[in-house]
C-alpha cells in the first residue's frame, strides 16, 4: 500500500508541475489574443484615412490581427501536450503552436518546429540528448494525466509516471472522428512526416500503422514549413469516401491548420457529390484505361436531337446539307484536334464552305467574303449552328450513354459486349463514385467554351469595392478558394491509394501538374483487380520527381489478437501481403457467432448489443452495402450515437473500439479476400463475425 501512495504521490505532483506551466502559457495565451483584438479594432479606424491605398492598408492590418485571433483561437484546446527533459538541462514544453513570453524566452515549441522532432525521434537506442520525454494531457486548461518515457536508464533520481505515451493514446475510445495524436507520433512515422515536399513521398504499411495520421500531420508540417507557398498554391487531400473524409474532417483544424482542401473521390467534380458505388464488375471497367477511349468517341457523336438537314435561302437558291454531308462535316472538325467546345466557329466555317460549294454551280456572281459574311450573320444559320454544335457538358455526354446503341457504337472493338452491355445499365441511375472520374475527364476532352468579350465584369459603374482583403484570403474557406476543379495545387496527399483506378489517377494528374505528391496505402487491402495498369497511371500522374518511400511496420490499431487473426485469413490468400506487428494486448479473442440465414439480423442485433455493454466507444457494424438499412432497421432503440452502419468499402481508413461483421464470407465473395481483410482490422478492442449459414 505504501509503494501504492507514493506513486500516487508522484503522479499528483508531477500533475501539479505542469498544471502551473499550463497555466503560465494560458495566461500569456490570453495576453496576446487581447493584442490581436485591439489591432483588429484598431485597423477598422483607417475608413477614415483618403491617403491612396488606405482601403488596402486597412484590409491587410484587419486580416492579420483576425488570422491571429483565430489562430489562438483554433489551439486552445489541449495546446500543451509535451515535455522533453534533456541532458543540457533545458526543459522544452512541446505545443501545438510556438509561444514566448514578454522577454522571448520560449514557454512553447510548435510540435513541427526542429527543436521539438525529438519529441518523436528520440528511441532508448538513440536518445538524441532526451532523458525524459512525457505526454501531458489535458481537458480544456487542466492538467488531467502524464505518462512518461525515460530514455536515460542511468538518471535514476527522475521521477517517472505511467507506463509509457503510446500506450495510454491506444487504449483511449473511439469517437467516431480521428483525433490527431501529434503527442504520439513515433520515430517511423515522424521520418515520413518530415521528408522533403519535392517529389513523390510513398508511405506504405499495413492496417492500423498510423498512415492516414501521418497524412494528415505531414499536410500540417509541410504548411508549417513554407506556408507562402502550400498556403497560396493549396494542398489538396483526397479520401476514398464522404465517411471517411468527415472521420478525419477535424484533424487538420485541431492542429490549428485550415488552409488545405478536403475531398473525397465523389466529390471531386462540381457539381456532383457521388456516394453510391458501382459492382465490383462495373467498377473495374470504368476505372480502366480503355474508358477513355470511348470517351473520346462518345464525344464525337451528334448531341440529342441536333437537326438532321440545313436549308437556307441565298440568291432566291435554295441551298441544302444533307443528313450525310452533315455527318461528315462533323468528323472533319473532331480531326482537326479542337476540344469540341472550343470549335463551334470551326464547325460555322465547314457549314459555310460546303454551302458555297452548293452554290458554286448554281449561282453567278458569287463573291465569297459577301457570301461568308451574309449566310454566316443570318439568324437562322446561327440557330442551326447552336443546335448542331452545341456547347456540351459532361453531364449531358455520360446519361447518353446508358443508350446501349450510343454506348456501343462508342464501345465497338474496346469493350466485350457483356461489358457494353453491364456498363449501359449502370448509367442509368445516380451518378456513381466512379462517375467522377469520367465527368472529369469528359471535361478535359470537351474543353471549355472561349471567353467572350462580354464575359467580363463591367468596370467603371460605381463600384468602388466587391470585396476585401479579408474577404479573399481568411474569411472563406479553402474550398471557396480551389474548387473540385482547380488545377494548380502545390502538395496532392492520397490516401487508401491502392483502391484508386487509372481514371481516377488521370484525374488528380490534372490536378498536380507541378504539385508534390504524398502517397499512403497499402497493396494487400486493394479492391482494384489490375494493379499494374493502376501502378502505370500512379507513376504518370506523379511524374519523374525524385521519390521518398517510408514503410510502417507497428500496428498500433488492433488488438495483438484482432490481428494475427485477420493477418492468418488474408495470408491464406495473399501470401506476400505486407503485414506489421502488432503491439497491444488485451487478452479478447475474435468472437465468431454462426446462425441460420432466416435469423441473421436477430442475430447481428444479439451480438451489436454485447458489443456495446462490452466496449466504452463506438461499434462499427459491417454489412453488405445492399443490406445497411436492413442493419440499421435491426438496430432501432439502440444508442446511434455509438453505431456506424458502413459497408466493406466504407469503412476502409476507418477504425471503431469493436467491429460487428455481418456475412463475411458472403462480403469476401463479393469483393475479395483483401476488402474481406480491411473489414477484419477496423476493430481496436473486440471483433465478431456473425456468418450466415443455410
Amino acid at each position: 500500500m505504501s509503494g501504492q501512495r507514493a506513486k500516487t504521490n508522484v503522479r499528483e505532483t508531477e500533475i501539479a508541475v505542469e498544471q502551473r506551466h499550463v497555466d503560465v502559457v494560458y495566461e500569456r495565451l490570453e495576453e496576446l489574443r487581447s493584442f490581436a483584438t485591439q489591432r483588429e479594432k484598431a485597423g477598422y479606424d483607417h475608413h477614415r484615412a483618403t491617403v491612396p491605398g488606405a482601403l488596402f492598408e486597412r484590409d491587410v492590418f484587419v486580416y492579420n490581427a483576425a488570422k491571429r485571433v483565430a489562430d489562438i483561437d483554433a489551439q486552445h484546446e489541449g495546446l500543451v501536450f509535451g515535455r522533453l527533459d534533456s541532458d543540457d538541462e533545458v526543459v522544452r514544453h512541446i505545443g501545438r503552436l510556438g509561444l514566448r513570453d514578454a522577454a522571448y524566452k520560449p514557454l512553447l515549441i510548435d510540435w513541427r518546429a526542429p527543436a521539438a522532432a525529438p519529441f518523436y525521434q528520440a528511441t532508448a537506442t538513440d536518445r538524441k540528448g532526451v532523458i525524459r520525454r512525457r505526454v501531458i494531457r489535458c481537458a480544456g486548461q487542466q492538467v488531467i494525466e502524464v505518462t512518461d518515457d525515460l530514455l536515460d536508464s542511468d538518471a535514476t533520481d527522475v521521477p517517472v509516471v505511467g507506463d509509457g505515451a503510446l500506450m495510454a493514446a491506444l487504449s483511449r475510445t473511439r469517437t467516431g472522428r480521428m483525433r490527431d495524436i501529434v503527442a504520439t507520433i513515433q520515430a517511423e512515422q515522424d521520418a515520413a512526416i518530415r521528408a522533403p515536399a519535392r517529389g513523390a513521398t510513398m508511405i506504405t504499411g499495413g492496417p492500423g500503422t498510423g498512415k492516414t495520421v501521418v497524412a494528415l500531420h505531414r499536410a500540417a508540417y509541410l504548411l508549417y514549413e513554407d506556408r507562402r507557398r502550400f498556403e497560396g498554391a493549396g494542398i489538396l487531400i483526397v479520401g476514398p469516401s464522404d465517411v471517411f473524409m468527415r472521420y478525419i474532417e477535424r484533424v487538420l483544424p485541431s492542429l490549428g491548420e485550415d488552409a488545405a482542401s478536403l475531398y473525397s473521390l465523389g466529390e471531386m467534380f462540381a457539381g456532383v457529390e457521388a456516394t453510391a458505388r458501382d459492382t465490383a464488375e462495373v467498377a473495374a471497367i470504368k476505372g480502366s484505361i480503355r474508358m477513355r477511349k470511348v470517351l473520346a468517341r462518345a464525344i464525337r457523336q451528334a448531341p440529342a436531337n441536333a437537326p438532321q438537314q440545313l436549308s437556307i435561302v441565298y440568291k432566291g437558291e435554295v441551298l441544302r446539307i444533307g443528313p450525310q454531308l452533315l455527318s461528315t462535316l462533323r468528323a472533319q472538325v473532331h480531326d482537326k484536334g479542337m476540344k469540341p467546345n472550343a470549335a463551334k466557329t470551326q464547325a460555322g466555317r465547314a457549314l459555310l464552305i460546303a454551302l458555297w460549294r452548293e452554290a458554286k454551280g448554281r449561282i453567278d456572281d458569287l463573291v465569297p467574303a459577301e457570301f461568308s459574311r451574309e449566310l454566316g450573320g443570318r439568324n437562322e444559320f446561327l440557330a442551326f449552328l447552336d443546335a448542331w454544335w452545341p456547347v456540351v457538358a459532361p453531364t449531358e455526354v455520360l446519361p447518353r450513354l446508358s443508350d446501349a446503341d450510343h454506348l456501343s457504337a462508342a464501345a465497338v472493338g474496346i469493350l466485350s459486349r457483356r461489358e457494353t452491355s453491364a456498363l449501359a445499365e449502370s448509367f442509368g441511375g445516380e451518378y456513381t463514385i466512379s462517375d467522377v472520374a469520367l465527368l472529369d475527364e469528359l471535361d478535359n476532352l470537351l474543353g471549355r467554351p472561349p471567353k467572350r468579350p462580354g464575359d467580363k465584369v463591367p468596370e467603371h459603374q460605381g463600384v468602388a469595392e466587391l470585396t476585401t482583403i479579408q474577404d479573399r484570403l481568411f474569411t472563406r474557406g479553402a474550398r471557396e478558394f480551389r474548387g473540385p476543379d482547380y488545377d494548380a495545387y502545390a502538395h496532392i496527399i492520397v490516401d487508401e491509394a491502392q483502391d484508386l483506378s487509372p481514371m481516377q489517377w488521370r484525374m488528380l494528374q490534372r490536378r498536380g501538374q507541378q504539385a508534390g505528391w504524398t502517397i499512403v496505402g497499402d497493396s494487400a487491402q486493394s479492391s482494384w483487380e489490375d494493379r499494374a495498369e493502376a501502378v502505370r497511371a500512379q507513376r504518370r500522374a506523379i511524374g519523374r520527381g525524385p521519390r521518398h518511400e517510408f514503410h510502417l511496420g507497428t500496428n498500433y490499431r488492433n488488438s495483438a489478437e484482432i490481428f494475427d487473426y485477420a493477418a492468418r485469413v488474408v495470408r491464406a490468400e495473399v501470401p506476400d501481403a505486407d503485414i506489421p506487428r502488432a503491439v497491444r494486448h488485451t487478452g479478447v479473442e475474435p468472437q465468431i457467432v454462426t446462425t441460420a440465414r432466416r435469423d441473421a439480423l436477430q442475430a447481428l442485433r444479439s451480438s451489436v448489443e454485447r458489443a456495446l455493454r462490452d466496449v466504452d466507444g463506438v461499434v462499427g457494424v459491417v454489412t453488405a452495402p445492399g443490406r445497411t438499412w436492413e442493419a440499421a432497421e435491426a438496430m432501432q432503440g439502440l444508442d446511434s450515437s455509438r453505431l456506424a452502419i458502413v459497408g466493406p468499402l466504407e469503412s476502409k481508413g476507418l477504425e471503431y473500439d469493436a467491429v460487428v461483421v455481418l456475412d463475411f464470407d458472403g462480403l469476401v465473395e463479393e469483393f475479395g479476400i483483401r476488402v474481406g481483410y480491411v473489414v477484419l482490422t477496423r476493430a481496436t478492442q473486440l471483433l465478431v463475425r456473425v456468418d450466415v449459414g443455410a
